[in-house]
């Protein structure tokens, strides 16, 4: 039998059982639909996370106050109490060869008034080197002057939409403002740049750092991000900084977060996160399988004198159970195709009706999702197909 009838037999055979047919299409369509659905929401929300991360650049070290880890034994120093991370801290991590840009960052809500008009905003404490190190732009004038940490003078920049709410289309550039009830001189506006991780950067104020921990009453920075040459190894960069604050310290009570490192693990979680979606989408498959098994073993039963014939007129076991297998591979991948075709629809779908929802397919998962898919339907074949291969053809044809 050459291979032209053999796949004309088994259309023909499915098409005599139409609506099993298409049950069983259908379940392992629903099963491939829902796999290219999760994974492309998964790996959408991956590609997200990353690239919200990833904008301000890779080679980024945060500095924080307070070790992230649990010891045992009495606390260490006076009381066991936590330095502060302060602006001299900063100064000293300005020294460290390779570091290319320091920011030391406060940031709190506070009203800002100007031009008869009132908003509360986020107000970013940051040094003179923000742009350069959070690749941020001024739209208009300047960002903040490198004055000393300790004299800093009343400047502020606006964010885009805070200066567009508060002005208008007017030039707020050497203007008055308040900030928190302090006056300042604005210098500068923002380009814009958009939410970040839920926070908006347009709608925001900055001032140097100094002020900004006068304004909230605090002694501590909450970071200085360390910006390096991304030609140096982060493990050389990092410890580094460890040595100049252990120094400064007297005790590792800060923490070093390069954001290399950070990447690293949130992809990891995040690949995990796409493969556990898909997976769930994957039991579909296998509930697809089980009904090729169950539809395949039916049709043997039903169709015991019909092999009966074909083996009284030659036809070989491996013949009969290469026919069988052919029914179960033709029923899974007509399903795949099927259910390729409906999820990239749902996709499509979800891309009109959610336009914000990151979604990216990974061909990867498609093809890997068919190609199980068309395994499922080889299993399944294989018992139904053997039992076919081995009815004796005397005792079949009595059947009829």
């Amino acid at each position: 039998m050459i291979a032209s009838d053999f796949l004309l037999f088994s259309m023909r055979s499915l098409k005599a059982h139409r609506f099993r047919t298409l049950l069983t299409v259908t379940g392992i369509a629903v099963g491939i639909a829902a796999v290219i659905t999760l994974t492309s929401i998964g790996e959408g929300l991956h590609r997200f996370v990353i690239s919200e991360f990833t904008q301000f650049g890779t080679n980024i070290i945060g500095v924080s106050p307070g070790k992230t880890e649990t010891r045992g034994g009495p606390p260490v120093g006076i009381f066991g109490s936590n330095r502060p991370l302060t602006l001299d801290d900063a100064k000293a991590l300005q020294k460290i060869p390779y570091v290319e840009a320091i920011n030391p960052g406060f940031s709190g809500n506070a009203e800002i008034k100007a031009n008869g008009k009132s908003r509360r905003v986020l107000v970013n404490g940051a040094g003179p080197q923000f742009p350069e190190a959070f690749h941020m732009k001024v739209a208009s004038g300047r960002f903040l002057p490198p004055d000393e940490y300790e004299h800093a003078r009343a400047f502020v920049v606006l964010g885009s939409k805070a200066k567009e709410e508060l002005y208008g289309n007017a030039n707020p550039l050497g203007t008055r403002i308040r900030v928190g009830g302090d006056r300042y001189t604005v210098i500068g506006v923002m380009a814009s740049k958009g939410q970040i991780l839920g926070f908006d950067m347009d709608d925001t104020a900055f001032i140097p750092a100094s002020r900004a921990l006068s304004l909230f009453n605090r002694d501590s920075l909450m970071e200085i991000d360390v910006i390096y040459d991304p030609e140096i190894p982060v493990e050389k960069v990092a410890e580094e900084i460890r040595k100049v604050l252990l120094a400064r310290h007297g005790r590792e009570d800060f923490t070093i977060t390069p954001q290399e490192k950070m990447l690293d693990v949130l992809g990891s979680v995040l690949d995990v996160l796409t493969f556990a979606v898909g997976a769930i989408g994957g039991i579909s498959l296998v509930v697809g399988g089980v009904g090729i098994l169950t539809i395949m073993t039916i049709s043997v039963t039903e169709r015991t004198a019909e092999i009966g014939l074909l083996r009284a007129v030659g036809a070989k076991r491996s013949q009969i159970l290469a026919l069988f297998l052919a029914e179960a591979v033709l029923l899974s991948m007509t399903g795949g195709m099927l259910g390729l075709a409906a999820g990239f629809l749902m996709l499509e779908g979800l891309a009109l009706l959610f336009p914000s929802l990151p979604v990216h397919t990974p061909w990867f998962y498609a093809v890997l999702a068919e190609l199980v898919a068309t395994g499922i339907g080889l299993v399944a074949g294989v018992m139904p197909a053997r039992n076919a291969s081995r009815l004796d053809p005397v005792e079949a044809l009595r059947t009829e």
